[in-house]
């Protein structure tokens, strides 16, 4: 239960510091142990479906396993040498794998170029944190695209690195954003990784069917705390939770979408290809930059619901 106390000083620290962006990191060290066993496939030149699965499946596996031992083996080491120094070394790790003021500092980036009136640079920040062109894009539909983006991250890069966190610390963790990474990655549904990335996407909506849930009832929560249109949150999310091609993304995108009454989802264009997606919520209002802020409040309350609830755990344990 010791590692309990690292996830608290890790969320503090991100809170403070934010995360740091270096060649060290070590999500930035998971990409790089991708690019391996990609360019391994690439040489393999794999042609038959089956293969090409197998061989995703095996690098997934392999990476997985070394991911694990070797944060195991770190964590062990560090309290080998000094109990205080094990904590922070658990804490420190935790700080790399949750981005709560990560996903804030870079929402708001785009918030301020729109309240500066300058929509060219709010296009470029957008384009940084999401995968649809962004070129043409309008204020409103600017907005929207960020607001997704911050309660779809809500999930997968706060509360489910905290989920995995609470359950097995820093090595269970480190999985899941391995986990998280290779999706990322080679999970896509185009020529070179539609057999090669299958079972990283499959394993990715695995992973995060349950955090993607839970993070849904706490942002519901958020809503009441935040004072939003609570009723209005869980019935758009219990229309609209599945209006997404992803499993999971849209549980927290609809209860957003219901607490802030705007429409998000929608067609959405990516590399000049029109991309069809079904819509989330009611199209009452037109959605404003201030939106931002609220989902970013949304998504902070959520993550203190969710440390509190740890804190409270640990003290009754």
């Amino acid at each position: 239960m010791i590692f309990k106390y690292a996830i608290i000083i890790g969320f503090i620290i991100d809170c403070i510091l934010g995360d740091p962006q270096n060649p060290l990191h070590p999500i930035r060290f998971l990409g790089y142990i991708n690019n391996i066993g990609i360019k391994i496939y690439d040489k393999l030149n794999i042609k038959k479906h089956k293969l090409q699965f197998l061989y995703g499946m095996i690098m997934n596996i392999i990476i997985l396993t070394l991911v694990f031992f070797i944060n195991l083996f770190l964590v062990n080491v560090f309290y080998k040498i000094n109990f205080y120094i094990g904590i922070i070394f658990e804490a420190i790790m935790c700080y790399f794998i949750i981005a709560p003021k990560c996903l804030y500092t870079e929402s708001m980036k785009i918030y301020k170029q729109l309240k500066n009136n300058n929509t060219k640079n709010a296009r470029l920040y957008l384009s940084y944190i999401v995968g649809r062109d962004t070129q043409n894009l309008d204020e409103e539909k600017i907005v929207k695209a960020t607001v997704e983006t911050i309660s779809e991250n809500l999930s997968d890069g706060v509360i489910a690195p905290l989920i995995f966190l609470s359950i097995g610390g820093v090595p269970l963790g480190m999985v899941y954003k391995a986990i998280n990474t290779l999706d990322s990655m080679v999970g896509y549904k185009n020529e070179k990784f539609m057999y090669f990335g299958r079972f990283s996407a499959k394993l990715d909506d695995i992973v995060n069917f349950i955090p993607a849930r839970i993070s849904a009832i706490l942002m519901i929560i958020a809503t009441l705390i935040a004072r939003l249109n609570v009723k209005n949150a869980i019935k758009i999310y219990l229309r609209d939770r599945y209006n997404h091609l992803s499993p999971n993304s849209a549980h927290t995108e609809a209860v957003c979408a219901g607490a802030l009454n705007i429409q998000l989802g929608g067609t959405s264009t990516y590399k000049g290809k029109i991309v069809e997606k079904k819509t989330i919520g009611n199209n009452n209002r037109k959605a404003n930059i201030e939106d931002i802020v609220l989902a970013n409040k949304l998504m902070y309350i959520s993550t203190i619901i969710y440390i509190i609830g740890l804190i409270i755990i640990f003290l009754i344990w």
